[in-house]
């Protein structure tokens, strides 16, 4: 699809410029002057017909960086082109963390700014035709099963998911945006018995607040201006089934009134409506924010927080999951390939898979699939390599040795470190087992660790723990950084359990401590 390239800039030099290349592409352009008309383009009739942004970052008002927060408030995912005299790394990084496609610093050249539209145009059409797939193949109910994961981290999440979905109790979904609180939502309602029934999304963030009250109950025809039809609401749309309220710490507290009376009483009112709506709905909410410290700071109703937080399930981060990110990976490159049928990618490099568990992830699950899917379509070769991932690179270098030794990688692609079977690399690496095995064939490939004590029982979890720490800490000479990622847990947490076990981190190694 080649359709129109909305420019967005208030230096008029500048406007006049982007425009005239862009028509010198063979592109049509709609020129706006600020960050809100921008975004009148983009919620107005002619959207369809934007196929890519060029926006200016620093402008008066609603500058760059709040056109992009809102538009992924309002799930418009247009690839944007953000544009700067500022091009300096931080620049870069909160751009590309608030949803930015590529980056060009002013004045940009004609030729880096037709690649920088050719490669949007590239991504989108790809993206399309995968969402064109996902309708042809249908809608099946997503289960636990389904969710891309090896973490233990999550093996608590999908544990109380699993219980929570064998009854009907209000849900409160936590964790950081981009973590995939709408998944875990998925598979509760798709392992439950309302499977079958509808479930209906709302994004509380991206609702303007004159019209949630509408939204969520409904409305009369003729109750409001604008009102020219009657709106039965996302209650009324959910009965049987079930309602995912998205961002419901965003809610205004009048609206959070209303929705403390749907949640006890089970009914609603419509605005303008004579008589209160039954619904028989399960409730699921997510937040990224703290919503206890909104209690107390008068944000949120504390009656509403505990009708929600009746059964709270966190979801972690990603970088406290690491050792999922090789899987999801592998997910993402595949899900693009039969959307790009011309050639398919063999698998990503160490190098570059090393770099991505390294890389602290602030956009979670989200930014990963975007990086992936983007270096997917892109990528010149058929493997992928840290070239393709320009701004993580650009975030890693220097805290990590990218220059990884075959044994220490974790693969040299993909494809060699998961063979298309349920096995993991730590199985593939574990001697085969069988009745009446002797101890020794427990012990871990390189036997740095034992399995066993002298008695042949399984040691204790806190001492194969603490001994793999101290080997960690051994092996990269106290570089913590380094220990936590190779770990796959965070630096905080690894200072943590250094506190309980009585190591000092400030030692370096650890060979006065071994015991």
């Amino acid at each position: 699809m080649t359709g129109s390239i909305l420019i967005v800039d208030d230096d008029p030099v500048q406007r006049r410029l982007v425009e005239a290349a862009v028509t010198k592409f063979g592109h049509t352009a709609i020129v706006t002057d600020s960050g809100n008309a921008g975004l009148d383009v983009l919620d107005g009739p002619n959207a369809r017909e934007v196929s890519v942004v060029i926006l200016d970052l620093v402008m008066p008002g609603l500058d760059g960086i709040g056109v992009l927060k809102a538009m992924r408030e309002r799930a418009i995912n247009i690839p944007v082109i953000v544009q700067t005299a500022q091009g300096g790394i931080e620049t870069v990084v909160s751009a590309m963390r608030h949803g930015a496609f590529d980056f060009v610093v002013k004045p940009a050249s004609p030729d880096r700014l037709q690649t920088a539209i050719s490669n949007a145009l590239k991504v989108e059409a790809v993206e399309d035709e995968m969402k064109r797939a996902s309708r042809r193949r249908g809608g099946g109910h997503l289960t636990f099963k389904d969710m891309i994961t090896r973490s233990p981290a999550m093996d608590r999440v999908i544990r109380l998911g699993q219980k929570a979905a064998a009854s009907n109790i209000p849900i409160l979904i936590e964790g950081e945006s981009g973590v995939g609180k709408e998944l875990v939502a998925r598979a509760i309602q798709g392992s439950g018995d309302r499977r079958s029934k509808p479930f209906v999304t709302v994004n509380c963030g991206a609702i303007p607040d004159n019209l949630v009250e509408s939204i969520l109950f409904g409305h009369e025809k003729g109750s409001f201006t604008g009102a020219t039809d009657k709106h039965t609401g996302k209650f009324v749309e959910a009965n049987s089934g079930t309602l995912f309220l998205d961002e419901i710490g965003d809610l205004p507290l009048d609206v959070q009134v209303k929705l403390l009376r749907a949640v006890q009483e089970g009914e609603v009112d419509p605005v303008g409506g004579r008589s209160t709506v039954k619904v028989d709905i399960r409730l699921i909410s997510a937040t990224h924010r703290n919503l206890l410290q909104q209690v107390k700071d008068g944000k949120f109703r504390e009656d509403l927080f505990y009708r929600l937080n009746v059964y709270p399930i966190f979801v972690p981060p990603l970088r406290d999951r690491r050792d999922d990110i090789p899987h999801l990976v592998r997910h993402f490159m595949e899900k693009v390939a039969p959307a790009d049928p011309r050639r398919r990618l063999n698998g990503i490099s160490a190098k570059a898979l090393a770099m991505l568990q390294a890389y602290d992830w602030p956009g979670n699950i989200r930014q990963l699939e975007n990086a992936v899917f983007r270096a997917s379509v892109l990528a010149e070769g058929d493997v992928l390599t840290e070239e393709e991932f320009p701004q993580i690179r650009a975030q890693v270098e220097g805290t990590i040795d990218l220059e990884v030794e075959p044994e220490s990688a974790i693969a040299e692609t993909i494809a060699d470190a998961f063979p298309r079977t349920d096995e993991t690399v730590a199985d593939a690496t574990r001697p085969a087992l069988s009745d009446g095995a002797a101890p020794a064939r427990l012990q871990p490939r390189f036997g740095t660790l034992l399995a066993l004590d002298e008695r042949g029982n399984v040691r204790a979890l806190a001492d194969v723990e603490l001994e793999m720490i101290k080997l960690a800490i051994d092996h990269y000479n106290g570089q913590m950084s380094e220990v936590a990622r190779r770990l796959g847990i965070g630096r905080s947490t690894l200072y943590r359990k250094l506190k309980e076990y009585g190591i000092d981190p400030e030692a370096g190694r650890v060979d006065r401590l071994a015991s």
